[in-house]
């Protein structure tokens, strides 16, 4: 498909100030549902993560016990890289008066004074399960595996409610000091299954990479995308695994330079399919956007996103015309 630079220019843009509300809008609706649980946000006011994202948070605690919350936007709409198909405000609920951890082989919590925690994070999520449906009523929320659907209508906003551990990685301390570790967050699936995310060191990424690129890394990553819906409507069979994320994570990968030699869109586009295109041997080291996971963890993965790649180059072709 021919694209024009005015084309890319309009797939480039951010949505508009309407996110930074719906943003702000979604912390609130989780902290009002939390109230039910005698939680307080103690008068303060919801705070800027991160200065040019729409990563917000707010700090809890709970009134009849010593559990501290953080509610925090992450995901495409905190990194500023959502596209209008992307509706969904990703609210983690972090349970910062707990954390899980992990440690370097033959030490253990005690080496580091911390003791078994009594609170769970199955015991959370069902809190906040029950808050949101008693605020907005059973027909309006949805339980699935890993978060808490929030179904938006007139008066609020569709979102994704992820209710998590602080997690620790002590891996890499050699002196059992307790502020050494590499901190995120642990997600444990109604189905058992633990995952691991870095969404700060992903926020905070994402801005440093922006910088690097002038600013062109977050307009890319909204075009791509743009692109990937276009290639759906033209019946291209794109697998489930290339997601939102994963497509943010592959151009946090692409070379800064390969953003900044050419002004025109246009050309910005070629340079990093050419750059993906030639260097499918170092997807096995590719990272996701946080800097720390893996961004494949399987060869099925990353021959997915090979696909995606060279059926994307062949799909895109730019016309030099400027409007």
């Amino acid at each position: 498909m021919k694209y024009r630079e005015n084309d890319l220019k309009k797939m480039a843009l951010p949505i508009g100030q309407t996110e930074e509300t719906k943003c702000k809008n979604a912390i609130r609706m989780v902290r009002d549902a939390m109230k039910q649980l005698n939680y307080t946000d103690d008068g303060k006011d919801i705070r800027s993560f991160e200065a040019d994202t729409y990563s917000y948070a707010l700090d809890l605690r709970q009134v009849i016990t010593d559990r501290k919350l953080t509610l925090l936007v992450q995901g495409s709409y905190a990194n500023k890289t959502n596209i209008p198909t992307e509706s969904d405000v990703d609210v983690a609920v972090i349970l910062e008066s707990t954390f899980t951890s992990k440690y370097r082989k033959g030490v253990t919590r005690s080496d580091y004074g911390f003791f078994e925690g009594t609170d769970t994070l199955e015991s959370l999520k069902d809190d906040v399960e029950k808050a949101l449906k008693h605020y907005f009523g059973y027909q309006g929320v949805e339980r699935h595996d890993k978060s808490i659907k929030v179904i938006g209508n007139t008066n609020r906003v569709d979102a994704d409610v992820v209710p998590a551990y602080r997690y620790r990685d002590y891996s890499n301390d050699y002196d059992n000091s307790q502020s050494n570790y590499i901190g995120g967050i642990e997600i444990i699936s109604d189905e058992g299954v633990h995952i691991i995310n870095y969404p700060e060191q992903h926020i905070r990424n994402g801005i440093e990479k922006n910088k690097y690129t002038n600013y062109k890394f977050k307009q890319c990553v909204r075009i791509i995308k743009n692109m990937r819906e276009d290639m759906i409507n033209f019946g291209y069979d794109i697998p489930p695994e290339v997601s939102s994320f994963g497509l943010e994570s592959l151009l946090w990968n692409v070379p800064s330079v390969e953003y900044i030699r050419y002004s025109y869109l246009r050309n910005t586009i070629d340079e990093i399919l050419k750059y993906l295109s030639s260097n499918y041997y170092k997807f096995q080291v590719f990272k996701e956007a946080n800097g720390i996971k893996a961004l494949f963890i399987d060869d099925e993965k990353r021959q997915s996103y090979i696909k995606f790649v060279k059926e994307l180059s062949a799909f895109y072709e730019y016309d030099n015309w400027e409007s």
